[in-house]
């Protein structure tokens, strides 16, 4: 309704139709005239998590890197945190954390490592990342693993998981 309204107030030109009269409109046209958060007012996240209770002194460290990491750099930031497995992708915080990413909320997240944010599927959250122009910091990026590493890796996670 609200792109109809735009329309008929003259804010965005006439969008073409199908063949069935439905409008099919640009969005980057529709992002560059849409209210969106300034930089200056947008958010750094730094995300910590654990994969159990009993890990619950990691994730202050973690918190605490990564609070001494985002002071050092002069920002103001929040610090979104969950315990959970890196294969559960309802967590409450990574779900938060997506919302805001995709509102555009959120100008940098920044991570004490990669497999902190997800085990599986973090590159999904880093495409969004870049879609919506958020810079992401991993603090301990690792050198690059071979292949057969990130294997094993991933093995012991699940195994982890499903014991």
């Amino acid at each position: 309704m609200t792109l109809r309204r735009w329309e008929t107030e003259g804010r965005i030109d006439p969008p073409p139709r199908t063949q069935g009269g439905r409008r099919r409109y640009d969005l980057a046209k529709l992002r560059a005239i849409a209210p969106h958060k300034t930089p200056s007012t947008r958010a750094t996240i730094a995300y910590a998590r654990v994969s159990t209770t009993g890990q619950r002194d990691g994730l202050t460290r973690q918190v605490a890197l990564l609070e001494s990491f985002c002071a050092a750099q002069g920002w103001a930031y929040e610090i979104l945190t969950d315990v959970g497995s890196g294969l559960n992708y309802q967590k409450r915080g990574l779900r938060q954390l997506i919302s805001r990413i995709c509102s555009g909320e959120v100008e940098r997240l920044v991570l004490s490592h990669k497999d902190r944010l997800l085990r599986f599927g973090s590159e999904l959250v880093f495409s969004l990342c870049e879609h919506f122009g958020v810079e992401v910091i991993i603090i301990n990026a690792s050198e690059d693993s071979t292949f057969e590493e990130d294997l094993a890796n991933d093995v012991i996670e699940i195994v982890t998981v499903f014991s």
